[in-house]
């Protein structure tokens, strides 16, 4: 699938794009770094540019993909989400990867939500994401979105915790969709300072 037909989605402070040549730098210094270590990385320059072909090419195989998150007003890209489901993936997930020196500011929240929101108003009706059980970050931002471990749900490989996100019909209009909305709000907020623990 063409950049070009990829859809965009915007939200209060992203403009959620499909991947391009020209986003690969940040990617690939993202997964060679220790940020990815719970996404098969560090990946040496040639894995990197395989998974990055991958990411492009997702969109072509199965019709839905990853985007890349682009500040709205700056243009600047701040990670990675969207539908991931390469082969030997049991279910359709929601994965994101926010570059390391973009973490902490709520940009992988108001992403996956967004993503969500989308895939759900086009025909999902379930997702999870496959998360390493050492990924406390990932695993309290999956926890945030409402997603809960479910036992029993095939993983990739044994190793991973999956995480099962809230329907369409236990999200629209409840006190947890509210929630994130909330969160997300103080996020844009300038004079919101988060403390503690990263949270995406």
């Amino acid at each position: 699938m063409s950049s070009q037909l990829i859809p965009t989605i915007e939200t209060g402070r992203l403009s959620l794009r499909g991947p391009v040549a020209e986003d690969y730098p940040n990617f690939k210094a993202t997964f060679a770094s220790y940020r990815s270590r719970f996404m098969g990385g560090p990946l040496n320059t040639y894995e990197a540019w395989i998974l990055y072909a991958a990411e492009m090419g997702h969109w072509d195989i199965r019709g839905f993909g990853m985007w890349m998150i682009h500040d709205k007003d700056t243009d600047e890209t701040y990670g990675m989400a969207g539908g991931w489901q390469p082969a030997g993936w049991p279910e359709r997930e929601i994965a994101w990867i926010i570059w390391p020196d973009k973490a902490g500011k709520g940009f992988a929240l108001e992403a996956t939500h967004a993503v969500r929101k989308y895939y759900y108003a086009n025909g999902w009706d379930t997702a999870v994401s496959y998360l390493d059980p050492k990924n406390l970050d990932s695993v309290r931002l999956a926890e945030r979105l409402g997603a809960k471990k479910d036992a029993d749900a095939p993983s990739i490989d044994g190793s991973d915790a999956v995480y099962r996100h809230p329907s369409p019909a236990q999200l629209d209009d409840t006190q947890l969709a509210h929630g994130i909305e909330m969160e997300i709000g103080h996020y844009a907020d300038p004079q919101f300072k988060p403390k503690g623990w990263a949270l995406d």
